[in-house]
C-alpha cells in the first residue's frame, strides 16, 4: 500500500458508512486539493459497488473540508447489468462538505472504434520544469505528494508573463512510485494551477462542480493532462481537461465551474 493509498483509505463501518481522514498533505494553501477529496469518496463507492470502475463523477463542493476524520455515506440508487448509480456524500462535524452522483462500471480496455489525436503536442519531459518549491508556511503540502512538469508556455504567469488566454498543460504522477489507477487520474483532472492564471488572474479559485469521466485503465507511467478554458465572465470560469497515459490514450476527461481567484 502507497502513502496514496492509505491518504484514501475508506474503511466500511456499515452497507451505507465508510470511516476516513483527511491528510493534510494533500492542502493547497489551506484547503484540501479537490481530485484528493474525489479519490476518497470513490474508495468508498467503488467498495461498495459490484462493479470496478468509477466511469463517471460528478461533484458539488459544498464547503471546504478541513484534514481529519469524517465519514462518507452511501446510496445505491440503481443497479443494472452493466452499471451502478450512486450518491456518495462526505460528512465532516455533521455537516454535509462534498456531495458526489456515480456512475461504476468494469471497463476492459478493449481497443477504441475511434479516438481522437491530442489538441495540443507536448514538448519532450526534458524540456518541462516544475514549479519553484512553495515556502513552509505556506501549506502548500500537495506539491509533496505529486511531480509534475510544466510545458513552460503555459506557466508564463511565473514571471509576470501570462499567456492571456486560460491554459495549463504538464506532465503528472504521484511522487511515491506508483502505476496510475482510476483514483489517481482523480487527483490528475485537478492537479494543476487554475486556467485563469494563464490570463492573468491570480488567488484561490475554489471549485463548484466538477465532472469527470474515466475513459480507459492508463497504463503505467507519466500522465499528461492539457487544460483550457472557455468563458471568464462574472467572476466565474470554467475548465476542461483531458489526461492521456503513457501509450498516447485518451484516459480521463473533466470540466469544471469555479470562482475567479479570490486572495
Amino acid at each position: 500500500m502507497t502513502k496514496f493509498d492509505e491518504a484514501t483509505q475508506a474503511i466500511r463501518v456499515d452497507e451505507t458508512t465508510y470511516d476516513v481522514c483527511l491528510d493534510p498533505g494533500y492542502q493547497i494553501g489551506g484547503p484540501l486539493n479537490g481530485g484528493y477529496l474525489m479519490a476518497v469518496l470513490l474508495r468508498a463507492v467503488v467498495d461498495e459497488s459490484p462493479f470496478e470502475h468509477p466511469v463517471s463523477t460528478a461533484a458539488q463542493f459544498l464547503k471546504a473540508p478541513v484534514p481529519g476524520p469524517a465519514t462518507v455515506r452511501v446510496e445505491r440508487i440503481k443497479t443494472g447489468r452493466t452499471a451502478a448509480f450512486t450518491r456518495a456524500t462526505l460528512v465532516q462535524d455533521d455537516v454535509a462538505q462534498m456531495e458526489t452522483l456515480v456512475t461504476t462500471a468494469t471497463l476492459t480496455n478493449a481497443g477504441p472504434v475511434y479516438a481522437a489525436p491530442p489538441g495540443h503536442a507536448m514538448p519532450p519531459l526534458e524540456e518541462c520544469v516544475k514549479l519553484p518549491d512553495p515556502k513552509p508556511e505556506s501549506n502548500m503540502n500537495m506539491n509533496a505528494q505529486v511531480e509534475i512538469r510544466f510545458d513552460p508556455p503555459s506557466i508564463g504567469w511565473l514571471t509576470g508573463a501570462p499567456a492571456g488566454r486560460p491554459e495549463s498543460r504538464a506532465y503528472f504522477r504521484m511522487a511515491e512510485p506508483q502505476d496510475p489507477d482510476p483514483f489517481v487520474l482523480a487527483v490528475a483532472v485537478d492537479a494543476l494551477p487554475p486556467v485563469v492564471f494563464s490570463a492573468g488572474l491570480r488567488g484561490w479559485a475554489p471549485t463548484v462542480e466538477l465532472t469527470w469521466h474515466l475513459r480507459a485503465l492508463p497504463a503505467p507511467g507519466w500522465l499528461t493532462v492539457v487544460a483550457g478554458g472557455r468563458l471568464i465572465a462574472d467572476g466565474w470560469f470554467d475548465e476542461e481537461a483531458e489526461v492521456w497515459d503513457s501509450t498516447g490514450r485518451l484516459v480521463a476527461q473533466s470540466r469544471q465551474l469555479a470562482r475567479v481567484g479570490r486572495g
